[in-house]
């Protein structure tokens, strides 16, 4: 029988499952391959793996299912509304691939799951300071995310009227 996690083990598996969608999606980009073999590779060699180089962190796998199914059905609705967060002269296929692959799996979870959208915003966030610690993209990143959130699901951000 396996032992209870805590909530504290639930939620960093569900965050290291978000760094694992964003690697897969990035990897299904650059690869051409399929989500199916991306997926079951994920599974297989980085939950909880072990390498000489370090151990990878355990993660959350239905919830990584879920990311990046949502990120490859719903694309083009989440490219959609990310262009519309973006510059204009900065359409999303102008941007980094690993920023393209953080929008994809921030905006299956706003678009798909019902994550609320601050959580969605705080994890990839994070995510993005895993990628880029100097800190410029994360602050790109919060700001594509609340636009994108905010225009996806706007009852998200109505502050609850007084009694």
């Amino acid at each position: 029988m396996k032992p209870a996690h805590s909530k504290t083990d639930k939620r960093q598996m569900k965050s290291a499952s978000r760094l694992y969608a964003v690697q897969a999606l990035f990897q299904m980009e650059v690869s051409g391959q399929t989500v199916e073999a991306i997926t079951r590779e994920f599974e297989t060699h980085r939950f909880g793996a072990t390498y000489e180089e370090g151990e990878f962190a355990e993660g959350n796998v239905e919830h990584f299912r879920a990311i990046v199914g949502a990120a490859v059905n719903w694309q083009a609705k989440i490219d959609q509304l990310t262009d519309r967060a973006l510059v204009a002269a900065w359409p999303i296929d102008r941007i980094d691939p690993v920023l393209r692959a953080l929008f994809r799996a921030a905006g299956a979870e706003i678009v798909d799951l019902d994550t609320p959208p601050k959580v969605a915003i705080n994890e990839y966030v994070d995510v993005a300071k895993a990628f880029f610690p100097d800190g410029k993209e994360a602050k790109f990143v919060n700001a594509v995310l609340d636009h994108l959130a905010r225009e996806a699901r706007p009852e998200a951000f109505v502050a609850p009227k007084a009694v």
